[in-house]
């Protein structure tokens, strides 16, 4: 597939050439294609490309969001939403609020009734929004390893075919996808990020990742 993944910072850059290693065509969606670390990617990774969220949007069948959070509703604008329309488009985002941590919790900018995902959905309705990739660090995203198995990737979104999409590539990338149903789903799988990382504030541990255990 041609993806757009809209955001040039770590985590759009690693899902990027994910999708490049995999044999997808990608190109990463920036608000200036020319800066420097856009420049290095570009040199790094074979076969990959970049322009602005516009371009990238158009250019895309698959999308993905992998920006700040508090940034998401500008860079719906600079892509312009009739671009999502009738697309898959992978939310990775999470609503970070702009404050350090508390004792290793995240702050965010949403309620416990409510999700950036949710909020993404209602701005670009005929977009198919599939929350993933938001409660994993960038470094172990493409084909992590663990010796007690595959580690679970937790996705939600209203469009059953978007999640079978989704899915896909989860797999591809190595991890178990697991459907949480809607999009109002993302409630509980946002906050999954705070907890995360609290490893990682608290001791320095960053390499871990969910299972979800089953019979």
């Amino acid at each position: 597939m041609k993806i757009g993944v809209l955001g040039s910072g770590v985590v759009g850059q690693v899902l990027g050439a994910g999708f490049l290693k995999h044999g997808h065509e990608a190109m990463l969606g920036t608000r200036d294609p020319k800066k420097k670390d856009v420049a290095a990617w570009l040199r790094e990774i074979p076969g990959s490309s970049a322009g602005t969220f516009e371009e990238a949007a158009r250019f895309g069948e698959l999308l993905v969001l992998a920006v700040a959070g508090r940034a998401v509703e500008d860079v719906i604008e600079l892509a312009g939403p009739a671009n999502f329309e009738g697309k898959t488009l992978v939310d990775a985002t999470n609503p970070l609020a702009d404050e350090p941590p508390v004792d290793g919790v995240l702050k965010y900018t949403t309620g416990p009734n409510e999700s950036l995902g949710e909020w993404i959905q209602s701005r670009i309705p005929a977009a198919h929004v599939v929350k993933a990739f938001n409660s994993v660090g960038n470094a172990l995203m493409i084909n992590p390893h663990f010796e007690q198995g595959v580690p679970t990737m937790f996705l939600c979104g209203d469009n059953a075919g978007a999640k079978a999409q989704v899915s896909a590539i989860v797999k591809q990338f190595g991890w178990e996808p697991y459907d949480c149903g809607k999009i109002v789903a993302a409630r509980a799988i946002e906050p999954l990020c705070m907890l995360w990382c609290l490893p990682g504030f608290l001791h320095n541990e960053w390499h871990h990742a969910f299972k979800l255990l089953t019979r």
